[in-house]
């Protein structure tokens, strides 16, 4: 018994204040309340720890919203705001008058008054921080070209004086200035600096009356840049292609097409560097890999091409260092008569592990320094560009294919090869176009394919396509 009452004893003193609450709410609400209009009497308007009456008279109202009292008292803090707001304007103490107003505000103290404190706000201010002295310091910076330190003068002025005529037509002046400029950065080709002085008059006026066009102008140019870096992208001229693509972006960080080049060019360098790697290239094969790493770092393909790299130098040591010198060279030799035959059938990148291709990739590997291997491929290159031209004008499409698919993969580097491809694009328009003239739309579906992945900008491309579809739907 004894303990049982120890036990209660001590639940009693440990829960008092939970049991308080518990059983006697409106003690909790009536304490809120007292302790509201005590911080409301000493000037404690709102606190961020709670003490302030604002905030002990929104605990109250959130306990019981049926009694009046908390809502009287959260319209006297408003209206104590106020007051105090007004006596820190006759202060000289703006920052804390604006603290004040804004709590008035927030309580929703009728717009009337605190529209009245901010006017003389706005007036004190405005005496204290000295217009003249403003606006003579804006005009100075506005004659020696010194945009960006007079508008922040004229904007502050008018933040004190909204009416203010001098330093509107001072501010609207300034900013057709800095429109001017950003016009000439455009044209100039800077699209970065540009953009930015557009954003900056953006900031301080967006109707300005200069705005529209040059926005237009920077939208215009961004999706010039952009075309431009597509057509770069299909030549497979990768360094001008990102830097348009990024000059286009810089104008407008929303482009989407722009950021997909960008990705497309980060594959580009990835089966780059797997092609270089392949010709145990590794210096090159490594840097290609880097700057394909760096566009787009999660890429499936970035992934592949260091795969295909660390495959190839572990295949080039492994050759090396299990072959002697001599019997490198022997094989070597072989897989080189192997290339010539191959050459001879037309076996350039076909059938696998058989072509002349292939045979010259593994001569390569045994013996990457060998003269007689480098003579070999060199001799390759020329035999694939001559019989691309040859096939080509045999109207031999699928030849020519083969053989351009060759010069391609043998010499990735090589300028002819844009030229090449939309030769070889037209030739299979013409080729395709004649074809559906004899009724065999099956080979015509086929060459606008070939076509189209080829250029896809091929003149004649667009209405053999028309051809195709009407033969097709026919049909």
């Amino acid at each position: 018994m004894a303990a049982a009452i120890v036990l209660l004893v001590l639940a009693v003193v440990v829960f008092r204040q939970p049991l308080a609450n518990l059983v006697w709410p409106d003690m909790r609400v009536q304490r809120f309340l007292d302790e509201g209009e005590q911080a409301l009497k000493q000037g404690r308007l709102s606190a961020a720890d709670g003490t302030g009456a604002r905030q002990r008279f929104e605990a109250a109202q959130a306990l019981d919203s049926d009694r009046s009292e908390a809502r009287d008292g959260l319209a006297r803090v408003a209206q104590a705001a106020v007051a105090q707001a007004r006596g820190y304007v006759q202060d000289n103490r703006f920052e804390q008058a604006r603290q004040s107003l804004a709590l008035a505000r927030e309580l929703q103290v009728p717009r009337a008054d605190a529209d009245a404190v901010a006017d003389q706000l706005r007036q004190r201010e405005a005496a204290h921080a000295g217009l003249d002295e403003l606006m003579r310091q804006a005009g100075s910076a506005r004659t020696s070209g010194a945009l960006e330190t007079a508008l922040p003068l004229y904007q502050r002025v008018l933040a004190l004086q909204p009416t203010h005529t001098a330093a509107l037509e001072g501010r609207e002046d300034a900013l057709s200035e800095l429109l001017q400029q950003a016009r000439g950065a455009i044209a100039a080709g800077d699209l970065a600096k540009g953009s930015a002085l557009i954003a900056r008059a953006r900031e301080y006026d967006a109707g300005h009356v200069d705005l529209p066009d040059a926005q237009a102008q920077l939208a215009r140019a961004a999706e010039t840049r952009r075309r431009a870096a597509d057509g770069d992208l299909r030549r497979m001229r990768l360094e001008q292609a990102l830097t348009g693509y990024r000059q286009a972006l810089a104008a407008s960080p929303a482009d989407a097409a722009a950021q997909q080049g960008i990705e497309r060019i980060a594959v580009a360098y990835a089966q780059q560097s797997a092609r270089e790697a392949s010709d145990f290239d590794f210096a090159a094969a490594q840097a290609s890999l880097q700057l394909a790493r760096e566009l787009s770092p999660r890429a499936s393909v970035v992934r592949e091409a260091e795969q295909a790299l660390a495959r190839a130098r572990q295949s080039q040591s492994r050759l090396g260092s299990t072959l002697p010198l001599r019997e490198r060279k022997r094989r070597a030799e072989n897989l080189l008569a192997a290339v010539e035959q191959a050459a001879a059938r037309g076996e350039w990148i076909a059938p696998p592990g058989e072509s002349a291709y292939d045979k010259l990739r593994a001569a390569q590997a045994l013996a990457p320094d060998d003269a007689a291997v480098k003579r070999a491929a060199t001799r390759v290159v020329l035999a694939t560009r001559a019989c691309f031209e040859d096939e080509l004008r045999a109207n031999r499409v699928r030849r020519a294919r083969a053989c351009y698919d060759a010069w391609q993969t043998l010499e990735t580097r090589d300028a002819g090869l844009a030229d090449a491809r939309r030769r070889l694009s037209s030739k299979w328009i013409a080729v395709g176009d004649e074809r559906l003239g004899s009724g065999d739309v099956e080979f015509a579906a086929q060459a606008l394919q070939e076509a189209r992945g080829l250029d896809a900008n091929a003149p004649g491309l667009a209405e053999f396509a028309a051809r195709v579809r009407r033969a097709q739907t026919g049909q």
